[in-house]
Formats: structure tokens, C-alpha cells, sequence
């Protein structure tokens, strides 16, 4: 089966920063949550995915396709939505409109387009300076969609939106995926919204990838429970993740595979993953 994206050593610097070298491979037909904190890396990967910027080394492949030979044609295949709307805030709907369909020429759908601008109810007597940030967002996502793209790459695109919204949005990239032909790759920092439709999580830390694994597999991997200092140290330290003292002992995410059986875990999140491999003290 054809991967959507596949990198292979990628690698950028940007001053003190470096991305990579990273591989990564996403299957088509799913939904990845790219997830990590500011500063990690995950804008600069979506701005390489798009050649936006050129990596120092390593090799990018989106849809079987290496993107430096990518034609104007297969480009209309990949579509993004950032975290804000980079269009002239003069134009209307109208304007917009015009300005995609002349853009993406036969492959630009106004049937779908119109279709998703009455779903989110958006004016079309404003021009885009009045628009919320969430008709703005929702905009994006409209214009996003409505040219038969393949991969759909979407960075912070839900920040800072109510969670009606969030949720539409959340929706929609539920419809997008059932077609097995499109692939989703979000950054996003609301891990919540991510648990709820990302079929995978790729986390990434200080540029380096750390794990892209099923998201229900990683979360079953782990368990957080308090222990008091001395039950602490009856625990395999390469059961335990990262732990967080507190007033009566320490709070500790551990793998289940590596603790005993009678031993009471709960649950863990996606947030809890990120925050207890990033600030939780080390082993």
C-alpha cells in the first residue's frame, strides 16, 4: 500500500535549532497527531512537507512522490490550513471564490465549496477582515477541501476556537477520512481533540522524533499511580517513565508491561504522555 508521506534523514537547521534528522512514514487512510511543544519542530516539518523551505539533508515523499518533482497538477493533491487565513482582507466570499477556482482550475469544486461555506454559516455580505478567527479557520478548512486533495495538513489550525467550532472541525476531518484515498497529518496542541479522532500519535521533542505509534496502543501502554518513596523503589527503573514528587510521596507514569499485575494503574492521556516525558523527573 502506498504511504502518504514518508521521510527518510530529514534534517534542518535554523540558528541554535535543528530539526532531525527524522523518518517518518504515515500510512494512507488515517488521521496523525502531531503533537509537541513550542518550539519542537512541528511547523517547520508541515513548512518542509510543502517546500516552503528546502531541508539540509534527507529525502521527503508525499503520495509515492518525491515533492521536488512534483508538477503544478499533483500539487492540487495536497491541501493545509494554518493557524490563521493568508488572504487579502479586502475579499469577500465572492472574491475568494473566483480567486480558487482560477487557482485550482478543473480540479476546484464549487458544488463542495458552497456546500461547506452554508454548513458553517459563514456571511457572504463581510468581506474577510470582520470574520471571526473562527470563520476565518472554518474558511480555511472550506477552501481546504474543495479541491479533491488527497493529504490534508493542518498546523494549529484549531487554536484559539471555541469548542463548537473545535468540534465542526473535528467532524469534518471524520467525513474527509472515510474516503481511504486521504490522509490527515494535525499539529495541534489541544490533545483532547486529538484523542478523539487521530488514529496515530507522532510525538515530537527538541526536533527529534520520539514514537509515532497507534494512538489506543500508546495509551495502553501506560499507567500513572503515587507511591510513597519506599514503594518507589521496589519499581524497575526501566518501568518508569517519568515522576513528579509531591507533598505525600511521588506521582509516576510507568509501563504496564514492566510492574507488577495487582499493582493499580490509571489511565493516562495523550497530554499526560507528552507532559511526563517533557517535565515529569527522570529515572
Amino acid at each position: 500500500m502506498q504511504n502518504a508521506i514518508e521521510l527518510q534523514g530529514l534534517k534542518k537547521r535554523l540558528g541554535n535549532f535543528v530539526l532531525g534528522p527524522i523518518d517518518l512514514t504515515v500510512p494512507k487512510g488515517c488521521i496523525v497527531g502531531y503533537i509537541g511543544e513550542n518550539g519542537a519542530g512541528k511547523s517547520t516539518t508541515i513548512k518542509l512537507l510543502l517546500n516552503l523551505m528546502l531541508p539540509d539533508q534527507g529525502e521527503i515523499k508525499l503520495l509515492g512522490k518525491d515533492i521536488q518533482e512534483f508538477t503544478p497538477q499533483m500539487k492540487k493533491d495536497i491541501a493545509y490550513v494554518f493557524d490563521d487565513l493568508y488572504l487579502p482582507e479586502d475579499m469577500t466570499l465572492k472574491n475568494v471564490q473566483n480567486f480558487h477556482r482560477k487557482l485550482y482550475g478543473q480540479a476546484w469544486q464549487d458544488k463542495t465549496f458552497s456546500e461547506l461555506i452554508t454548513r458553517f454559516n459563514l456571511p457572504d455580505n463581510k468581506t474577510i477582515k470582520h470574520f471571526s478567527r473562527g470563520m476565518r479557520m472554518q474558511l480555511g478548512l472550506a477552501l481546504a477541501l474543495s479541491h479533491g486533495a488527497k493529504l490534508l495538513l493542518l498546523d494549529e489550525a484549531t487554536s484559539g476556537l471555541d469548542p463548537v467550532i473545535r468540534d465542526d472541525v473535528l467532524d469534518l476531518l471524520l467525513e474527509y477520512i472515510q474516503n481511504e484515498d486521504h490522509t490527515v497529518l494535525v499539529s495541534s496542541h489541544i490533545l483532547s481533540d486529538l484523542e478523539k479522532v487521530a488514529d496515530y500519535i507522532a510525538f515530537i521533542h527538541k526536533g527529534q522524533l520520539l514514537f509515532m505509534e497507534a494512538k489506543d496502543e500508546l495509551v495502553d501502554q501506560y499507567g500513572i499511580t503515587s507511591l510513597s518513596k519506599e514503594q518507589l523503589a521496589e519499581i524497575d527503573d526501566k518501568a518508569i517513565v517519568g515522576k513528579r514528587p509531591h507533598q505525600f510521596g511521588v506521582e509516576v507514569m510507568l509501563k504496564r508491561s514492566l510492574v507488577p499485575d495487582d499493582l493499580e494503574l490509571e489511565k493516562v492521556s495523550i497530554e499526560d504522555i507528552m507532559v511526563y516525558m517533557i517535565k515529569g523527573e527522570r529515572k
